[in-house]
């Protein structure tokens, strides 16, 4: 029995019958995935037949957090959901933050389970002793505030933690979320559009059991030096008073930031849409996760909107990328696009993608009900958002994401989609961040920085680099040598953040978590024996294991690339002018240091 750290229960729910059971976590199958996403790609790498329907009643969903999670140790508040992807079909996750996960520990569940099709719109109310399936038709088509609300209320207790989808995630687009605490957003791979197939509109959990550490005074002196290394970091201001929508600024200045669909990365108007005009003007607090001391994330007023948020990837994704100047939008979109329940990445990719086509000439009015579109039109950006949230009109084949769509359309509109693996690239120029691009490349849901994160590359840190790396260049973001050694290393710290569970944010970007550190961590939190050599041999095994669960989705070698712009077309302007990618050379590195053909 696991004593300490982990809760010790799995919860399997099977929807189409209304039934569930409770099963003893065996400590032998999670140690060598340690908890979070590792254990959920294991669990469907032994359990999901990969030929079914990702839409289908087979597929597998599940809700997973780690030893550490809901703990002292800060940041500790990120659960995963994992299934097969609807939009890329291949392994679909995506993490949150919020209160939801430490909520979800306190029921002794460390894996939910779910399978199968309900009959009829229902939700989850989870507690220590199980599960009872609420029928809700009134909330068919609610957003999430208002279908958080209601649980909450029908429950009297308003401390119930809600996850649940909107109503793009009832209307099965593609690229649909998971929202908890009101903003907290699962947003990649269409996690939401398996909960909608399911009829399952949410999860309400609210847990009662005590989190148990198996050396409370070494697990306490721990997570206080990792507090007081968090306080002391070069970058806490910073962090602290922007959060990720400091790098409007940043990457604009090295010439990366997404402007016209990676068409320039260089944005003449940063300054008007930028996280320090955002501070300025909007925000009215810090917010933080679950026992976090770092408190990044923002609640804004604007207008009639008020939400958290937004972070980088949603401020640039309509601001600059779609060529937006008006910060008052992008908030506008933010609070909509998290009511819905809809990704801001891929939302903006697939209305970015329509942009350029139709200013090249590759896509009429006629291929789009009627339709034009060009840079920074707010109205029609708006009505084509509402137009794929509930299908209506060309929003139904657009809720297909950018790349399915693009699929009817000729060879060289459907080389602009910005895409990898069917998943739509993040804001960030690979022509100028070597290390990302590969991360982009051969991340196994697509194309994502969070599998890898190496933002040690932009730090310039030569002398470290090489005794870290074996080359200084791993630390110069236009090289492309070293940068195969630093993936390798930093997606296993990214594996092990969401193993635990913890911000990568704070674990990895900000450098807080090694190997040696986290082995102390889980000694004292759990009891076992994780040495840091383990700890590297296990998140080899678990990245491999991904790996090849996608092979059995019918993944190759050769979709491990970026699009050929970035490949091809130098950046026009800027501090990256005339800089390509050679994404082949770097793969195959990769490829070598993995032992993979």
């Amino acid at each position: 029995m696991l004593k300490y750290g982990y809760g010790g229960k799995i919860l399997r729910v099977d929807l189409t019958h209304r039934c569930f059971r409770v099963e003893v976590l065996d400590p032998s199958w999670i140690r060598p995935v340690i908890g979070g996403r590792a254990a959920n790609s294991k669990r469907l790498f032994q359990e999901l037949n990969p030929e079914c329907d990702p839409l289908g009643p087979n597929n597998i969903l599940i809700f997973g957090v780690g030893p550490l999670t809901g703990s002292l140790l800060p940041a500790s508040a990120y659960y995963t959901v994992s299934a097969k992807s609807p939009l890329t079909g291949i392994l679909g996750d995506s993490a949150a933050g919020g209160q939801f996960a430490a909520e979800m520990k306190q029921t002794g569940f460390d894996q939910i389970i779910i399978t199968g099709k309900a009959d009829s719109l229902l939700y989850l109310w989870l507690t220590e002793s199980g599960v009872e399936f609420v029928d809700c038709p009134e909330l068919k088509g609610k957003n999430i505030i208002d279908t958080s609300a209601a649980i909450r209320k029908s429950r009297e207790d308003w401390a119930v933690q809600v996850a649940a989808i909107g109503p793009a995630g009832e209307n099965l687009v593609l690229f649909s979320t998971i929202v908890s605490s009101g903003n907290r957003v699962n947003g990649r791979t269409g996690m939401g559009a398996v909960m909608g197939s399911k009829n399952l509109k949410a999860l309400a959990v609210r847990g009662a059991r005590s989190i148990d550490v198996a050396d409370p005074l070494a697990f306490l002196d721990q997570t206080r030096k990792i507090e007081k290394d968090i306080l002391k970091h070069n970058e806490y201001k910073k962090r602290y008073q922007l959060g990720t929508t400091m790098l409007m600024k940043d990457l604009n200045g090295i010439g990366i930031l997404p402007t016209r669909h990676f068409q320039e990365g260089v944005c003449d108007y940063v300054d008007d849409i930028s996280g320090q005009e955002l501070a300025g003007r909007y925000k009215v607090k810090n917010k933080a996760c679950f026992n976090c001391n770092l408190h990044c994330s923002r609640y804004y007023i604007a207008g009639a909107y008020e939400a958290e948020g937004p972070e980088f990837e949603t401020l640039c994704s309509f601001t600059s990328r779609i060529g937006c100047r008006s910060l008052d939008f992008a908030l506008e979109i933010n609070f909509y696009l998290n009511q819905m329940g809809l990704d801001s990445i891929s939302t903006s990719e697939v209305i970015g993608w329509l942009m350029e086509c139709q200013e090249k000439g590759l896509l009429k009015a006629s291929d789009l009900d009627g339709m034009s579109i060009t840079w920074g039109e707010v109205d029609k950006i708006r009505e084509l958002i509402d137009m794929i949230v509930f299908r209506r009109g060309i929003g139904d084949m657009l809720a297909e994401g950018a790349t399915r769509f693009s699929s009817g359309f000729s060879e060289e509109a459907q080389k602009l989609v910005m895409q990898g693996k069917g998943l739509d690239m993040i804001c960030g120029d690979p022509r100028g961040i070597k290390a990302y691009g590969l991360t982009y490349a051969v991340a196994s849901r697509g194309a994502d920085h969070l599998r890898a994160e190496p933002y040690f590359e932009l730090t310039d840190r030569k002398e470290e680099a090489k005794k870290r790396f074996g080359t200084e260049k791993a630390a110069d973001r236009l090289s492309e040598e070293g940068k195969a050694e630093l993936v390798t290393y930093s997606e296993k710290i990214a594996l092990l953040t969401d193993c635990l569970t913890m911000c990568k944010n704070i674990g990895l970007c900000m450098d807080i978590l090694d190997f040696k550190k986290i082995a102390g961590l889980l000694k004292a939190g759990t009891g076992l024996d994780y040495p840091p050599e383990y700890l590297e041999k296990i998140t080899t095994d678990a990245i491999d294991l991904d790996h090849k669960l996608n092979i059995r989705f019918g993944a190759k070698k050769e979709d491990d690339t970026l699009p050929e712009r970035f490949q091809k077309e130098p950046l026009p302007s800027g501090p990256t002018k005339g800089s390509t990618v050679d994404i082949k050379k770097m793969v195959n590195e990769y490829y070598k240091l993995h032992g993979w053909d």
